[in-house]
């Protein structure tokens, strides 16, 4: 129990070891940073004027700051321990401060750091480039502002407790002020060292040149002002700002560089107006760290604002470039005009498509709309876009006419043009904008679809033609044949040695009676095909079938097949064309017949069934026992038959007739053979 206590301990040990190895920074990195804090205690130790302390402009905390923001977190460890080395040997060489102070004081700037990278990754995410006025800001506000508050706490009170050199109250603001111009120097060019080591310069030729006359003037200006040759110290500040604007962020870290090495010569030789009397040193060492933090502060934010400016201009010229090449790419004509109508500008699609540009066609006392238009427009179509544009500039609203536009090379081509005015804040009309969409295949393609469909419809009509002539050849067959057969009747019962009148007479009454009903079908037939107004009344649906099964009944009969009915009583009368629904019924069940004398099937009989289907409509089935259908797709198009002297109309025209009716009517096969054919009809009229 003790030892695997003990191991997981170890085991964690281990582990964090591990990353921490793995994530260690390059050796050569590591020493740079090492022998850069190293020089920059150096470098404080000489601006270090106030006898009685080494406090001055603290280097070392805008590079210990800037490596932080750029380096991954799980690398931070490795800098810190870099950090605290470089803080001891700077000790030796420059302090000669207690162990205990170098202790206390290096805690104080690796928490600085620590805060201030934390809180600089938080506010402007990574990686941080230093390229708008927000990372700026944020840099000085949190990094050299905020972040220096816990180091110059932390040193002041070393100092007055532990080396007791200076009270609190006068170290802190020593202490505060030499982080955070030693931030605002240091941490901007050591970002523009890291992100741009091994990099190009990428400078021409003649930047090289002002940037060289660039920094001997500044040179020149920062050595007179500090030498008290000129008035103030401040007056370096027009090269100053010159460099952050013309060169942005490196070049300003460099002239804050520089500003910062000059001060520190001319303050260690003892001819910067800095330097004074031991009385006044306190004084002037706060007067100087305070005009390198403001050469510092202005110089980077004019340099952020200079790069937010380029970085628009950027934007802004590929948005151009953008704009031209989709412009220059897509399959539209575009055209501009003033607001007065007059033609400003022609894409180059246009252009191409013209053969001119948009001041090409200018002619003395006639305006340029119409010399464009005279040039391009159709004669035919030209009163009709002249008119057009007219009222839209008179009115502004928007104008879309399709209309011939000729081409370079004369040929006349459809377009639809569309244009819309471009109004201002004040709703008022700065340019109007318009397109041309050419649409000459569109314009082609429907004609052709016109003349095509003008064919299909007299097409359609001989179907119907057709159909309708098949249709009533059909449906007459069957009275004409009865006409015949009594004919033939009546002639034997008048041939006879003793003529029977009254048979006779009796058959001229049923040639008489088939006559008319072969007028009915032929009426009926033609005004379903006409989809006329039907002869409706209220019938019984049960009825009818028994009507049709007793006139069937001779047939049947004698082809030895029966028909049984099974009917809902108190079925519900329903609108019908009486002669047309019988029609539909002799069919199917004429059908059953023909189907089961073909067949030979053994079952000689054929069942109709009527009942109610819901509560709106009637349901009627024929089924029969014969050899079904082959096909039920195709069962009720017209011409489709399976009888050898068939015509294939008869449930084409029992689907017209039902459709007629609105109702439905459909086919299956029965599992135990024959098929069943079932409509439906609704019981509102």
């Amino acid at each position: 129990m003790y030892s695997s206590q003990l191991l997981k301990p170890t085991l964690v040990l281990m582990r964090t070891f591990k990353s921490l190895w793995t994530h260690r920074p390059q050796f050569r990195h590591l020493a740079g940073f090492f022998g850069a804090y190293v020089l920059g205690c150096g470098f404080a130790q000489l601006l270090a004027i106030v006898p009685g302390t080494g406090i001055s402009v603290w280097l070392p905390s805008g590079l210990f700051m800037a490596t932080l923001v750029l380096s991954p977190r799980t690398s931070w460890p490795w800098w810190i321990l870099a950090g605290f080395l470089a803080e001891l040997v700077g000790n030796v060489v420059w302090f000669n401060n207690p162990l205990a102070a170098a202790v206390l004081i290096f805690g104080g700037n690796a928490l600085e750091a620590l805060v201030g990278a934390w809180l600089v990754n938080r506010a402007c995410g990574r990686p941080v480039r230093q390229d708008t006025l927000q990372e700026v800001l944020a840099f000085v506000v949190l990094g050299a502002c905020v972040a220096p508050l816990i180091s110059a706490t932390i040193g002041a009170a070393t100092v007055s407790l532990v080396i007791q050199s200076q009270g609190f109250r006068g170290a802190w603001p020593l202490f505060w002020i030499g982080d955070a111009t030693g931030v605002l120097i240091v941490a901007p060019l050591a970002v523009a060292i890291i992100q741009n080591w091994g990099r190009d310069a990428h400078l021409s030729r003649a930047r090289w040149i002002e940037a060289i006359v660039l920094a001997l003037i500044f040179l020149g200006i920062a050595a007179l002002s500090l030498g008290g040759s000129l008035p103030f110290a401040f007056i370096i500040m027009p090269p100053l700002l010159w460099a952050a604007v013309r060169f942005e962020f490196k070049g300003a870290a460099v002239m804050l560089a520089l500003l910062a090495l000059v001060t520190a010569v001319f303050t260690v030789s003892g001819a910067s107006q800095f330097a004074g009397d031991s009385e006044s040193q306190r004084h002037k060492q706060i007067m100087l760290q305070l005009f390198l933090a403001i050469s510092a502060f202005s110089a980077l934010v004019v340099a952020a604002i200079s790069r937010q400016h380029q970085l628009a201009l950027i934007t802004l010229r590929q948005s151009e470039g953008s704009l031209r090449d989709l412009l220059r790419t897509l399959p539209i004509q575009i055209w501009c005009t003033n607001p007065e109508g007059k033609p400003i500008y022609f894409s180059q699609q246009l252009q191409e498509f013209l053969g001119f540009d948009v001041g090409d066609k200018d002619a003395t006392g006639t305006p340029r709309l119409s010399s464009v238009l005279t040039a391009i427009v159709h004669p035919d179509d030209l009163d009709a876009v002249s008119a057009g544009l007219a009222n839209s500039f008179r009115t502004g609203e928007p104008f879309a006419l399709k209309h011939r536009q000729r081409r370079h090379d004369g040929q006349y081509r459809w377009f639809e043009t569309r244009a819309t005015a471009m109004r201002n804040s004040d709703r008022a009309i700065v340019q109007w904008n318009g397109v041309c969409f050419d649409i000459d295949e569109q314009v082609r393609a429907e004609d052709s679809l016109r003349g095509a469909s003008d064919k299909l419809s007299h097409a359609a009509q001989l179907a119907s033609l057709a159909e309708l002539s098949a249709s009533i050849a059909h449906e007459v067959n069957q009275p004409l044949a009865a006409i015949i057969a009594n004919s033939h009747a009546c002639r034997r019962w008048l041939s006879a040695g003793a003529p029977n009148i009254e048979r006779a007479m009796t058959t001229v009454e049923r040639i008489t009676r088939d006559a008319n009903s072969a007028a009915d079908v032929v009426v009926r037939v033609r005004a379903l095909f006409r989809r006329a107004p039907q002869a409706r009344s209220y019938e019984s649906i049960n009825s009818l079938i028994i009507e049709v099964c007793r006139l069937l009944a001779d047939k049947t009969a004698s082809q030895g097949i029966r028909i049984e009915t099974q009917l809902e009583a108190a079925l519900p009368s329903t609108s019908v064309d009486r002669v047309q629904v019988q029609q539909l019924l002799v069919n199917l069940i004429r059908n059953g017949i023909e189907a089961m004398e073909s067949s030979g099937a053994d079952s000689r009989s054929i069942h109709v069934r009527s009942c109610r289907a819901g509560t709106d409509s009637l349901r009627v089935e024929v089924r029969d026992f014969g050899s079904g259908f082959r096909d039920l797709e195709s069962a009720f198009s017209p011409f489709v038959t399976t009888k050898p002297n068939g015509m294939g109309m008869g449930l084409a025209i029992c689907r017209s007739i039902i459709e007629a009716h609105g109702g439905r009517l459909w086919a299956s096969n029965n599992e135990a053979g024959g098929a069943t054919v079932t409509f439906t009809l609704p019981l509102t009229a």
